[in-house]
């Protein structure tokens, strides 16, 4: 399991959203059991570990974390940012270092361009410090679903970098084109104002700018004579006196102030914004709900009567109204989250039966491309339906729940969902006690849209004719 603080949170997130299904004596049972066994190995136990364990009980095909799938959203909308940075790098540098051969580039409005970049490197932090949301339109439109109380204190940072990515790239771009415009192009740089500004004025202000670099490199500070003799007025196009090299000697200058004021600044606010984002999920994993309930559960131990009778067998009765039915014949089989591995039932196979895979470890694309085929499929029966092939050890998922919901909305109207568990042993039949949670979730389900069923050629079979039920 990653120790990515962002990773560890949205997983846990999500792991501590799924347990609500369970009940306090079964979390409390698990969680000191797992507790126990760090003390006896002399680890210890923290929300890296505890997640490793739950996936070690999920077994292959289990529930995916959605920790994952939301930082590769993140990831998209980085990339697009950095994209977008890229190309607006390109077009904005052009356009400053635009010259006909008559006007010159003008220095003053490289240094207000400057300037404006830095404000916007600043304010994009200082909202993220903040927790302010500027971009949560576009948050809205790329989001399915609104996130959670946690995920969205995130936000606010997690929107901070991909601004700063995307203005690193906008700066880094800016820069090679600056360099590729020098090479190929005889740039003439000069400055000018309507202002009443002093040729010394001027100069002193370069050299505050230049400041930071002029130690190391003195030709990028320009001189009083430079200053003085690249002024120029567009009312004038001429510059009688001013030989034709002077006006090029402004380049140093110009590609220190973009490397220092748009480039650097860019760089360490990345850098920060990416701490930020790892300091502020660390903080949210400690102070989350789920953490504190999950260390009491650790360290609380639990409740034993020392009665001798072992009433572990005695439980309370959970049967349901709805009983499992005879298999069906169905052509369309969808093994969901590995069930089936490595072999399917021999009943369950039939010359015409196609397999298909979702849920557990596919990926959401692929869940939708199994429901597009199966759309299809259906469209040309009578009697569509459907046999969902589940393991019975492992109780209903809200993932699940979501896959139904779309196939109902998806699949031609009558199509029945026959529900599957299988044993660990295939060939076998599950207790009763580990159907009873099927059924019930099939009751929740729209009336007559699902139903469980189990093949009656296997032993054990408590819903045979002539067999009681357990």
């Amino acid at each position: 399991m990653s120790h990515n603080p962002l990773r560890l949170l949205l997983d846990f997130d999500d792991r501590i959203q799924r347990d609500r299904d369970q009940a306090p004596a079964f979390l409390h049972r698990r969680d000191r059991r797992f507790a126990l066994d760090c003390e006896q190995q002399g680890t210890q136990p923290d929300a890296a570990h505890w997640l490793a364990h739950m996936q070690r009980l999920s077994g292959p095909g289990g529930v995916r974390a959605q920790g994952r799938a939301l930082q590769q959203r993140w990831r998209r909308i980085n990339g697009g940012f950095a994209a977008a940075g890229a190309v607006f790098g390109i077009i904005t540098m052009a356009g400053l270092l635009f010259y006909d051969g008559g006007q010159r580039i003008n220095v003053t409005v490289l240094l207000a361009f400057v300037l404006l970049q830095l404000l916007l490197a600043l304010a994009t932090t200082v909202q993220s410090l903040a927790g302010w949301q500027p971009w949560r339109w576009l948050q809205r439109r790329l989001q399915k679903q609104p996130p959670g109380a946690t995920v969205a204190q995130l936000h606010p940072v997690l929107m901070a970098r991909a601004a700063h990515t995307g203005g690193t790239l906008f700066a880094i771009t800016g820069l090679i084109t600056l360099l590729i415009m020098l090479v190929i192009q005889d740039l003439a740089f000069g400055w000018s104002t309507t202002l009443d500004t002093a040729a010394q004025g001027y100069h002193r202000l370069i050299q505050v700018v230049a400041g930071p670099w002029s130690w190391l490199w003195p030709a990028a500070a320009p001189s009083q004579e430079l200053i003085d003799a690249t002024r120029f007025f567009r009312a004038d196009p001429g510059s009688a006196g001013t030989a034709p090299a002077q006006w090029g000697q402004w380049w140093p200058f110009v590609v220190m102030l973009w490397l220092t004021w748009v480039l650097m600044p860019r760089l360490l606010l990345l850098a920060f914004s990416q701490w930020l984002v790892h300091r502020k999920a660390f903080s949210l994993l400690q102070r989350h709900p789920g953490m504190q309930a999950l260390l009491y559960r650790m360290e609380t131990p639990t409740l034993d009567t020392g009665n001798q009778h072992n009433d572990a067998d005695d439980l309370p009765d959970t049967t349901t109204r709805a009983k499992p039915g005879e298999l069906q014949d169905a052509q369309h089989l969808v093994c969901w989250a590995g069930a089936g591995d490595p072999e399917l039932p021999q009943p369950l196979l039939a010359s015409n039966s196609r397999i298909y895979k979702a849920g557990g470890r596919s990926s959401l694309a692929q869940d939708d491309q199994v429901l597009a085929t199966l759309t299809q499929a259906l469209s040309g029966e009578t009697s569509p339906a459907v046999v969902l092939i589940t393991r019975s050890w492992e109780p209903p998922t809200g993932e699940l729940h979501d896959f139904l919901d779309q196939a109902r909305e998806q699949w031609p109207a009558g199509t029945k969902i026959i529900l599957l568990p299988l044993a660990a042993d295939a060939n076998r039949m599950p207790p009763d006690h580990l159907i009873q949670p099927w059924l019930r979730f099939t009751e929740r389900l729209p009336a007559g849209f699902a139903s469980v069923a189990l093949m009656p050629s296997l032993p054990d079979n408590p819903y045979q004719t002539g067999h009681p039920q357990s």
